[in-house]
């Protein structure tokens, strides 16, 4: 179900380079749509400022300097955050790429795309999409493939809504799909987060991409 656009996106941004880290916010602050809540350069502030703040959209940089993007991740994850994580970067290797969808990223946006792509891609991650590009899925699939799984047994109606979910239909579309209730639906995705050990939508996307493509 797409999040509550009655409110302006509150984004935080997390990049060492200054020019670039100032574009974005002349960008996005001139956009109704966009609220930037907090902006850091440090990598080690990183954390307790995000934390300091609700944020919506956390746009992180890849490249920051001796504190690697995955390990602000990882921080962020013990510590609870909820908000979507956009990874921004110039470029990084698909083992990296993989390493941050492991991690629970919610996409991964290049610095040479344009600026209104990212504006599009900010809005698509906040309302619950994954933003993942088909050759990481494919490698990201091809790097597990001999890893040891243990067994997880889905109903039908999670296999349905499995496959649904990776075509990227909201909550209320999946429900209307099987012709079942928005509660059934959302009870079916915490039974799903329960069985593969996830916690969010974009990780149990990744999940069923890698475990479970042939059951779709």
């Amino acid at each position: 179900m797409p999040a509550d656009r009655s409110r302006p996106i509150r984004i935080f941004i997390v990049d060492d380079h200054a020019l670039f880290r100032d574009g974005l916010v002349r960008l996005l602050s001139a956009d109704d749509a966009f609220e930037i809540v907090g902006v850091e350069g440090s990598p080690e502030a990183a954390v307790p400022a995000v934390m300091s703040e609700q944020v919506d959209v956390l746009l992180l940089d890849y490249a920051l300097g001796e504190v690697t993007a995955a390990a602000i991740l990882e921080r962020l994850r013990q510590r609870g955050f909820a908000g979507k994580i956009l990874l921004v970067t110039a470029g990084l290797p698909d083992r990296e790429a993989i390493r941050m969808i492991r991690g629970g990223v919610a996409g991964i946006f290049h610095k040479q795309h344009a600026t209104d792509d990212l504006k599009r891609s900010i809005i698509e991650v906040f309302d619950g999409n994954v933003l993942i590009e088909a050759h990481y899925l494919r490698k990201l699939v091809q790097m597990v493939a001999d890893d040891e799984v243990p067994p997880v047994t889905l109903t039908n109606r999670e296999k349905q809504i499995l496959g649904f979910l990776t075509e990227g239909l909201a909550n209320k579309e999946i429900a209307s799909e099987l012709g079942i209730s928005e509660s059934a639906v959302k009870a079916s995705l915490q039974m799903l987060f329960s069985k593969t050990g996830v916690r969010t939508r974009s990780q149990l996307v990744r999940v069923t991409l890698e475990r479970f493509r042939d059951l779709l």
